[in-house]
């Protein structure tokens, strides 16, 4: 037996260490409601019966939590190789308001969004994988045309800051770097060259991270650069949010011929931000606007636009 030294030097024994032991002591295999779910099934249908669901490489059915911008939100389930435009058109109800689809986001928060071009790509492990998203824990937000998606990189990748245990520097430090280069082009005050360092930072931190949570936290920004760099430049180039989303990118007016000069824009101006006489065109002192948007809930006349 192996010793080790006690405080006077002298040798005692090396504790054993304990046989380590599943349920009731018996070997345990460890997974998620969704897996043992399908066992029941299995061992009453078969095998062949389960195979028979999904695609070649894809078994079985996939259980999706629906949400963001659908009619229909809720726990779905369907066949591996159900196509996303199946699930947000049929099952989903589509999109409220009229509004158009833009994108997809699957596999939780460490998952890639996905473009109205890929709404026919048949759902399975290796298909989301390749258009740069994956299954994950099955979440699936949709998004319409009033998403930016510069803001949902950033949004996704504070959730991973956060919960970065800190283990490893690719995963502690670099996401940090990541959302600090989103934030700074949110604000405007981006460069092209920041859309490299960011792609490059992607990679290492996908290539170094120890875990899951850091090999994976890169996708929603590498996804939207890929399918989206043409919304990152408006903000680099043009510094504007082409969806109106980044509050420090947009600017409200007031359309002179629509204004009717009821005042109410001002007198919900919580920063006074606001001038004008009664039943005269008001003006926004871009100055003080906070861009709360206070003044185009209240104004009744359509009068005030944000851009």
């Amino acid at each position: 037996m192996t010793s080790i030294e006690g405080h006077r030097g002298e040798p005692r024994p090396r504790p054993p260490f304990p046989a380590v032991k599943g349920l009731f002591g018996k070997p345990t295999v460890l997974n998620n409601v969704e897996t043992y779910a399908n066992i029941p099934r299995i061992i009453l249908n078969g095998a062949d019966w389960f195979k028979s669901i999904g695609t070649e490489k894809s078994k079985g059915t996939k259980v999706f939590a629906l949400g963001g911008k659908i009619k229909n939100t809720g726990l779905v389930e369907v066949p591996m190789g159900t196509t996303l435009r199946e699930i947000v058109e049929e099952i989903g109800g589509g999109i409220p308001n009229g509004k158009k689809f833009k994108a997809a986001q699957t596999g939780g928060p460490s998952g890639g969004c996905i473009p109205a071009e890929h709404l026919d790509v048949p759902i399975d492990y290796d298909n989301l994988i390749a258009i740069g998203s994956m299954m994950g824990s099955g979440g699936l937000i949709v998004m319409d045309e009033d998403t930016c998606m510069v803001d949902i990189a950033k949004f996704f990748l504070e959730f991973t800051v956060d919960e970065s245990c800190g283990k490893c520097t690719p995963c502690r430090v670099g996401t940090k770097r990541l959302y600090e280069m989103l934030d700074k082009i949110t604000r405007g005050q981006g460069t092209l060259e920041d859309l490299d360092k960011m792609e490059q930072l992607c990679y290492y931190i996908k290539e170094n991270s120890l875990c899951g949570l850091g090999q994976s936290a890169p996708n929603p920004v590498l996804s939207t650069l890929r399918y989206f760099r043409d919304e990152y430049i408006a903000h680099v180039v043009d510094k504007t949010c082409p969806a109106g989303v980044c509050k420090h990118l947009m600017k409200f007016t007031i359309v002179a011929d629509k204004c009717k000069g009821c005042t109410l824009c001002a007198r919900n101006c919580p920063v006074g931000a606001i001038d004008g006489k009664v039943k005269e065109p008001h003006v926004i002192n871009q100055d003080k606007c906070i861009k709360c948007g206070a003044c185009i809930e209240k104004c009744k006349f359509g009068a005030i636009i944000k851009a």
